[in-house]
């Protein structure tokens, strides 16, 4: 695999065509990215993306709908907030209907 830094700034781009009201997870993102079993470091990505504010990192979730990223963002429910803002309806930390509401940038892009 390239350089991290590379890395993250690949994810960060994919991450950034995120349409509003979807989300994908960090397995997708990796797969797309030609890293298929680098899902962890897209997590770590997502999870240094706080200084990139154009990085929608709310809208990447684990590949069963689950907030896993949810404690690194401020407060305890921003990223649930942020995702409900846009019309996905989170329960006990998972997405509803997940399924509706994933974009894959393979089938996208």
């Amino acid at each position: 695999m390239a350089n991290q830094g590379d890395f993250f700034e690949q994810v960060y781009q994919v991450a950034k065509l995120i349409p509003s009201g979807r989300v994908t997870s960090y397995g997708a993102i990796a797969k797309y990215l030609g890293a298929a079993r680098s899902a962890r470091v897209v997590g770590w990505a997502m999870n240094n993306s706080s200084i990139q504010h154009d990085v929608p990192a709310h809208r990447v979730v684990n590949r069963n709908g689950v907030l896993t990223g949810k404690h690194h963002f401020q407060g305890t429910h921003l990223m649930q907030q942020l995702l409900e803002s846009e019309g996905i309806k989170v329960v006990d930390h998972q997405i509803v209907d997940f399924n509706m509401h994933f974009w894959d940038p393979a089938e996208e892009l």
